[in-house]
């Protein structure tokens, strides 16, 4: 596993060097994956010097990345397993469009992710997660904003802030632990009343009746947008952007040999594994276990809703939310697991808008596009950031869940420390893939 220990206040600034020459060594790093977490490692491995290839079946092709609400949501710290969640569980499958949803068909092969997801579902082990997330969360900004600059995405961030609204007393209450666990992590929580939610946002309607103004939250323009100028500016700046299905990754004495589907092999002196939900298989094909799936999303952009919104609003109690993009109103939730090859179930696009017109009467639904992807989520709510168990020059960056937007550049940082022997910006070892063998949980 990792030798670069972590140190409290310790951040390396510059890449490994050539002692006797002082010139930056040229390295070669493969990245396996074009979403967001990928193009945020290769960014960072060019800046610090590498030759970088990325290798994905569809580079320009729809991912989790294109379709995520857009909000960089830096004071989500609090994991999906909670306890008293199972409670809930039941009202919420129950409902066919309602906000989770288990394919029958897939939940034999669930049941080692339920477990796990219900055993981390307590005080102590929340407290550590919250932890964990505070800490990669309060680096986004830091590495985010330099990155954006860099890549000319600067006008495409608005940093409002986010509203989450209450339709009953009893939302709010319900949700006020959750809401002390925030502040006491150093998240800025404002609640307001009905007339002041209005004045943030004249739109919503009478049915809210409360709301919490969350200052730290922002949002982009468009997902895709931000994808896309990002993988662009890489390939005009020397990275290689190869189209292609990784079947075997086998590491070496001095890196890693990739086969590609048509039985072409890449060799690299470090590999990344940054494939999203499709990332487990590489994983286990390498020996290492970890607990990851799908966790598709569905939402419905509207080009010209016909109402008008200054920021992210999340709508608590039914578990969705509405962001403004330069695209359209678009309106996401949902939570469906049923592995990756089910087809999507687009009635839960539909199910969202008819909820949304319960809090923005005005809105209107003609001209939705309607999305599905794939979030790859972890029982803990954590992401896999670390050295793979059998080899240290191949290295994990997925499972980032709902937040892949939001931490990847920080991702991108950390994986950069790893790839250049570099010291890490904050402690890695809870994001190891080591917790998920019998092994890493007795440590």
């Amino acid at each position: 596993m990792d030798t670069v220990k972590w140190i409290p206040g310790a951040c390396a600034t510059h890449p490994l060097k050539n002692r006797e020459s002082n010139e930056m060594a040229v390295m070669s790093v493969t990245v396996v994956g074009a979403g967001i977490v990928g193009l945020s490692v290769a960014y960072e491995a060019l800046q610090s010097g590498a030759a970088v290839t990325i290798i994905d079946r569809n580079p320009e092709g729809d991912k989790a990345s294109f379709g995520n609400a857009g909000g960089i949501a830096v004071t989500e710290v609090i994991p999906a397993s909670v306890p008293g969640l199972w409670k809930k569980v039941p009202f919420w499958i129950a409902d066919p469009l309602g906000p989770l949803a288990l394919r029958v068909a897939h939940t034999p092969h669930l049941l080692p992710w339920l477990w796990s997801f219900a055993r981390v579902g307590t005080a102590s082990e929340v407290l550590r997660i919250s932890g964990a997330l505070a800490d990669i969360n309060s680096r986004v900004y830091d590495d985010l904003v330099p990155l954006f600059n860099k890549v000319g995405l600067a006008s495409d961030l608005f940093r409002k802030g986010a509203l989450t609204v209450y339709e009953s007393e009893s939302g709010l209450k319900r949700d006020q632990p959750d809401w002390d666990a925030k502040r006491a992590l150093g998240v800025d929580v404002q609640e307001l009343s009905a007339a002041q939610v209005r004045e943030l946002e004249p739109a919503l309607g009478p049915i809210v009746k409360s709301g919490v103004f969350t200052p730290q939250w922002s949002h982009v323009s468009d997902p895709k947008k931000v994808v896309d100028v990002l993988r662009n500016w890489l390939a005009a700046n020397g990275a290689q952007i190869l189209r292609g299905q990784v079947d075997r990754l086998n590491p070496t004495t001095d890196g890693a040999a990739i086969t590609l589907d048509g039985g072409k092999v890449l060799r690299a002196a470090k590999v990344v594994i940054a494939a999203g939900a499709w990332s487990a298989q590489l994983a286990r094909q390498l020996g290492d276990r970890v607990l990851l799936e799908s966790e598709r999303g569905y939402n419905t952009t509207i080009a010209s809703p016909g109402v008008a919104l200054e920021r992210e609003v999340i709508f608590a109690e039914r578990k969705f939310v509405a962001t403004p993009l330069s695209i359209g109103l678009r309106i996401g939730g949902a939570a469906e697991f049923g592995g990756l090859r089910a087809a999507p179930n687009f009635k839960r696009s539909k199910a969202l808008v008819k909820l949304v017109k319960l809090y923005l009467p005005g809105v209107k639904e003609e001209g939705g596009v309607e999305w599905s992807g794939h979030r790859p989520a972890t029982p803990d709510s954590l992401p896999v950031i670390g050295r793979s168990g059998p080899s240290r020059h191949i290295i994990y960056a997925f499972g980032h869940g709902h937040l892949g937007l939001t931490q990847g550049p920080t991702t991108g940082k950390i994986v950069g420390d790893l790839l250049f022997e570099r010291q890490p910006c904050l402690d890695v070892a809870p994001f190891s893939v080591a917790r998920f063998s019998q092994k890493g949980r007795r440590q």
